[in-house]
Formats: structure tokens, C-alpha cells, sequence
């Protein structure tokens, strides 16, 4: 047995799509040895995904592969199935990029960890069940216990990706191949995943093969790294080197890249867009036959905060905290007590009827983009379709106004009759983001908007956000974990933990200082 447990060699990949051969990958060859972390860097579209699916023939009947893949010594490529199934989930396990669409919506999170620990472990009854518990406390799922009857649907974006996480690692794979892993994580959370892998890594000799647009993770998990660009690996070599001395012009990009400055000041006679006062949300609790309510889940208690045209607000705070159940509170998607203001009226109690008007004017961006993209509309269709409901402008076109669109969030028009499942992960975020501005509304809610992107696109959004709040005065409400991405866009900062808000205030003095232990602890996490 050698010490190399996996070993690309010039693998090529392209899809077959109307007739056409699409290049993908293009001759890439790298090896990962046994305890080793390498990562795979690049923007999104340059290959990262596929070239880690193709390890264990994860494409899909378009895909059309030639080069080698070896793990442990044997070919993967063109390997029978029945070997491939033995190897997948058993010996190379995945954290998929999108948990939404990698957990089955039917199905509970205990039966979901259960099925793989049963098929490859054997355990039965109460040694699962303890197993799973065992396994979602390690990565910072809370209460365990109690989550084992949810459903993917009742998790927030974190907490569903720490339960993928809990899946790829419940067999205890030799090799654990991560596509940004850390994606939908707050920053302490994402410091407690990594360290887990790390300690996976020293105690079991565990392999990872980690995708990321994350250099500052990088930094920190790698022991080497492939940047790769155009289906291409353009550089390649040990963590430390590549950051100290990068020789390609595309790596030195990449590590330069990094949303900095401050939003523009907000107008002193600014009208106040949107507000809350005393927001309070808690979901019941039903057990028995007769589904009696036991007790609550208390999302959100006593939250006020009022944002102001061209007014970034900041909410931050651990997955779970509450902060996109406030948002969807905001724009009347769910039920909520206390009052919430638009434009100065009271729409806590208005019909649907009545809010309907008012809803081109608060749109949402949300978290998981491949999750809220219908995959049987075009692109042009799905950002189009507020249009047909709330109207086109006077003279318009509506390609034009799409085309128009796509190019203010760096995508090009040309490819407006392709399908979400056609783009990467970084391009169907921009997607839903063009979705929201279409309709220039005045208040958007952006629910991780960047977490999907790489650094140089996230950039690109943050510098695209500031100038459209700049040109039309629109008003946001910020939810993220990145805190660098927070700190460049926000001029005040709400910070929520378990429901709570425990701090709130202009953003200077929340990133310069902090009150709380908890706001230190994020802070700490984050720089």
C-alpha cells in the first residue's frame, strides 16, 4: 500500500449538451496523500466541483470522462458500479455544497444518519440511535435529542449543513472530500467544524480533499494547495509557499481579494423604510394524539430595529439565532406578534389582498439559491417572473430588462434560456440576486447573499450592492456570518443569540467595542 490514497491523473471531463462537447476539466492531475489536506481553490465555474464528483463517477450520464483516478491503487474511472458503491459513503464520504438539496425533505435526520450507519456499521436500535446523537453534538448541533424528528425544512441553513457534515463523517472515511463545508456556518461554528476535522484528521489518519473560496480557511486546514482556473490547475504546491510567494498571476488575484471600505453615509432626512417594534416569534410545540401544545420554540423575542433608505442593517449571530426568521417576519412570510411598520403603515394585520401591492416593493434573496430556483424555468423566466405578476415598465422589453439586469450582477446575458442546474453555485446566486433587484424594490432582505460566492465575486456583489443602494436608495437588511462582508456594507449592527438580540448599535462601535462576551467571541472568531 503507498502512502498516496488518491491520484488524479490528466483527468478530462466534458459535457455532452446539444450535440456539443462542453469543456469542464481539462487535464488535471494532482495526488492526496494518506493524512494530507489539500485544497482546491478557484472562482466558481472553474472546475473545483466537478474534478472532486469525478473521483467516485458522481457526474451523471451527460459527463464524458478520460484520464486516471485512482484511490487506494484501484481505477475509478470506468470502475463497475458495484465497486463504486462500496467505495462511496464507506471509504470516500462528501459534504455536498447545497445541504437543502442534498437531504431528502421526507424524510426525519434521525432516519437520514441511520440509513448510512446501518448499511455500512451494522448497528441496530438504540446503538444508532446513540451514534447519531454522538455524531450531531460533535458538530454543534444543540439539544440534539430533540432534532431527531425534524425535518430538513425546520433547520436553518447552518444547522442543516452541520447535519450533512454529520452524515459524510459518520462511517469514519478514509478520505472525506468537503465542497465548502463551511459555506452556511457563523464564524464560531466554522472555527468548531475545522477544529473537528483537524482532530478527525490527526486521530484517524483521515484524508481531505477540501473545496473552497475561502483562502483564510485555507490557511488554516491545508497542507497543500491547487488553484485552479478554467477547468485548469494553473498552480500548485505547499500552503505556506503559495501564500508567501504566489507566482501566478491568477493566485496573487485571489489573495488580494477582499471586501474592504465602509457604505456610504446615510442622509440625515432619510425616511425610516421599514421597522419592527417588539417582534416576537415562537413556534409550538405539539406532542400526543392530539397534538397539544407542550411548549415553544422561541426563534425571535422582543426584536425592534428600523432601517432607513439607504441604510444597511447588519444581523448576525450564531445559525439557529433567529435572524432569517425575523427577516421573513419583516416581510410578512410568516406569522409573528408585535408590530411591524413599512413606510410608516402599520402591515401586521393586512390581508394577503392588501400586502400583495407592497410586496415588489420588499423582495428577499435567500440563502440556498439552488433550493429557491425553479429547475424547470430558465434563467430569463426566473427572473422575469415578478415582472408578469407586478407588471413590466412602460416601453420596456422584458428580455431587455433581464439582460439588463444580468449584467449589473456580472452574468451574461447570453445564457438566460439555460437552467439553474447549468451554472455553478456562485452564478445561481447571482441569479437569485438579479430575481430581487428587477423589480427595484425599496427594502431587500439578503440572507447570505456572498456565502455561496468566491472572494473575488463576493467583492463584485458587495461593490454592486453599494452602488445600487447609492443610485435608487434602497434599504437592507443584511443577514450574514461573514463579518468582513458585514463590516464593509453595514451602518448598523444587530447581534442575535438564541432568539435574543444582546446587542445593537451603530456598526463602528459593535466591531470596535464590542459589549457583550458573545459579540467578543464572534469578533475573535472572524479576525
Amino acid at each position: 500500500m503507498t502512502d498516496t490514497i488518491l491520484d488524479v491523473r490528466d483527468l478530462k471531463v466534458n459535457f455532452r449538451q446539444d450535440g456539443a462537447l462542453i469543456p469542464a476539466v481539462r487535464g488535471v492531475s494532482f495526488t492526496v496523500a494518506r493524512g494530507e489536506t489539500v485544497a482546491l481553490v478557484g472562482e466558481s465555474g472553474s472546475g473545483k466541483s466537478v474534478t472532486a464528483l469525478s473521483t467516485v463517477q458522481l457526474l451523471g450520464e451527460t459527463a464524458e470522462l478520460s484520464g486516471s483516478v485512482r484511490y487506494e491503487g484501484r481505477e475509478m474511472v470506468g470502475a463497475p458500479e458495484a465497486d463504486l458503491r462500496r467505495v462511496r459513503g464507506n471509504d470516500i464520504s462528501f459534504i455536498f455544497q447545497e445541504p437543502m438539496t442534498s437531504l431528502n425533505p421526507l424524510h426525519t435526520l434521525e432516519r437520514q444518519l441511520s440509513e448510512s450507519i446501518e448499511l455500512h456499521q451494522g448497528l441496530r436500535g438504540a446503538a444508532v440511535r446513540t451514534r447519531i446523537i454522538e455524531l450531531l453534538t460533535r458538530v454543534g448541533i444543540r439539544d440534539p435529542e430533540s432534532r431527531l424528528g425534524a425535518y430538513p425544512h425546520q433547520l436553518s441553513g447552518g444547522q442543516r449543513q452541520r447535519v450533512m457534515i454529520a452524515m459524510a463523517l459518520a462511517n469514519g472515511p478514509d478520505l472525506l472530500i468537503a465542497d465548502e463545508p463551511t459555506t452556511a456556518l457563523d464564524v464560531t461554528i466554522q472555527a468548531q467544524i475545522l477544529e473537528l476535522l483537524a482532530e478527525l484528521k490527526r486521530d484517524g489518519a483521515m484524508s481531505m480533499l477540501f473545496i473552497t473560496h475561502d483562502l483564510g480557511i485555507v490557511r488554516r486546514i491545508a497542507d497543500r494547495v491547487c488553484v485552479m482556473k478554467d477547468g485548469e490547475i494553473v498552480e500548485q504546491g505547499p500552503t505556506a509557499e503559495i501564500f508567501a510567494n504566489p507566482q501566478h498571476g491568477y493566485t496573487r488575484m485571489l489573495l488580494e481579494a477582499e471586501s474592504t471600505g465602509l457604505p456610504d453615509p446615510v442622509p440625515e432626512a432619510a425616511p425610516v423604510v421599514a421597522e419592527t417594534k417588539g417582534l416576537k416569534i415562537w413556534f409550538p410545540i405539539h406532542r400526543g394524539l392530539l397534538k397539544r401544545t407542550v411548549g415553544h420554540v422561541k426563534a425571535v423575542n422582543d426584536a425592534t430595529l428600523s432601517v432607513r433608505a439607504g441604510e444597511t442593517v447588519g444581523v448576525v449571530g450564531e445559525s439557529g439565532s433567529g435572524k432569517t426568521t425575523l427577516a421573513l417576519a419583516m416581510a410578512r412570510l410568516i406569522g409573528s406578534e408585535g408590530r411591524i411598520l413599512f413606510d410608516g403603515r402599520e402591515i401586521q394585520g393586512l390581508s394577503e389582498r392588501r400586502m400583495r401591492p407592497l410586496r415588489s416593493e420588499i423582495q428577499i434573496v435567500f440563502q440556498d439559491p439552488f433550493g429557491s430556483l425553479s429547475p424547470r424555468m430558465t434563467v430569463s423566466q426566473i427572473i422575469s417572473e415578478g415582472l408578469g405578476v407586478h407588471g413590466v415598465e412602460k416601453g420596456r422589453d422584458r428580455r431587455d430588462m433581464v439582460a439588463e439586469i444580468m449584467r449589473e450582477v456580472g452574468l451574461d446575458p447570453v445564457a438566460m434560456d439555460r437552467y439553474p442546474h447549468e451554472f455553478s453555485g456562485g452564478q445561481r446566486q447571482r441569479i437569485a440576486i438579479a430575481r430581487a433587484l428587477i423589480l427595484r424594490p425599496r427594502l431587500i432582505v439578503l440572507d447570505e447573499p456572498t456565502s455561496a460566492l468566491d472572494m473575488t465575486v463576493q467583492v463584485q456583489i458587495v461593490d454592486l450592492l453599494r452602488d445600487l443602494q447609492r443610485k435608487y436608495g434602497l434599504a437592507y437588511v443584511f443577514i450574514s456570518h461573514d463579518l468582513k462582508v458585514v463590516r464593509a456594507l453595514s451602518h448598523k449592527v444587530m447581534v442575535m443569540k438564541n432568539g435574543d438580540v444582546v446587542e445593537a448599535g451603530p456598526a463602528a462601535e459593535i466591531f470596535d467595542a464590542p459589549k457583550t462576551d458573545y459579540t467578543r467571541e464572534l469578533m475573535a472568531a472572524a479576525f
